[in-house]
């Protein structure tokens, strides 16, 4: 997904995003897209443990913001929200019914995820917590990430058993969570705005891939040392309730 080829195959493909909308003074917002979650502790907030990691992040978020393209092309995400998805669980529209017709339906996903960390820990041998390393820019069709890869089997099992133990859940699939997407570890670093037919998508797509290049010398690490049940209500900030599960990897 980092190869030139593959970016250059993807940027043909690329779509506005409905996530922010142009603001009436100019630039654009974060829309209303409300849910719920399961990542790692997001940067700024409690993960002093991958400070590092997020600082080499910020910088190189800044060099894709600083290429020489429109605008209006790339809306960053605040830093202070980066974080790594281990499991997208129910947002928008599904989340909306979902409150509408059961008004207990958020106790009940944070006592199904009380069970499934408890299962968790019960099953599995914590000898240390699982470790991915940055491998480069990748494009979607509506955001450009970093993507991750495990360091190690035991880093990727660890992740793939939680995912399994979430979505192959009874009760949290009474509840209307499924698995939608296949796991590609990622964090992403912006959205696409206004896409203009002068785009020169070839020339964009060689920009990202000499950013790649560049970037190889210093590929930081990053350790999943919690996982956490947040809510939100756009794609700028994810929080925790009072008492929202977590589970620690140690």
């Amino acid at each position: 997904m980092t190869l030139p080829e593959a970016c250059i195959s993807q940027v043909q493909h690329l779509k506005e995003s409905s996530k922010f909308t142009p603001h009436a003074g100019g630039g654009r917002k974060a829309a209303s897209f409300p849910g719920y979650t399961l990542i790692t502790p997001p940067h700024g907030e409690e993960d002093s443990t991958n400070s590092t990691f997020y600082s080499i992040l910020q910088s190189y978020q800044q060099e894709l913001m600083d290429l020489p393209v429109s605008s209006d092309l790339i809306i960053p995400v605040p830093p202070n929200s980066f974080h790594l998805t281990l499991a997208d669980l129910i947002w928008d529209s599904a989340y909306r019914d979902a409150r509408e017709t059961n008004p207990d339906f958020e106790a009940q996903l944070r006592s199904c995820f009380d069970d499934i960390f408890q299962q968790y820990q019960n099953s599995v041998t914590f000898n240390h917590p699982p470790k991915w390393q940055m491998l480069g820019l990748m494009l979607m069709p509506r955001a450009v990430a970093v993507c991750l890869v495990p360091l190690d089997e035991n880093s990727y099992s660890k992740i793939v058993n939680l995912r399994r133990g979430i979505y192959q859940n009874p009760k949290l699939m009474a509840l209307g969570i499924e698995q939608q997407y296949n796991f590609t570890a990622h964090i992403t670093l912006g959205y696409f705005g206004e896409i203009k037919p002068d785009l020169d998508r070839v020339h964009f797509a060689t920009m990202l891939s000499q950013l790649n290049q560049k970037w190889t010398e210093n590929l930081p690490t990053f350790t999943v040392h919690r996982a956490e049940l947040r809510k939100f209500d756009d794609m700028t900030r994810y929080y925790r309730e009072a008492d929202s599960p977590a589970l620690v990897f140690s």
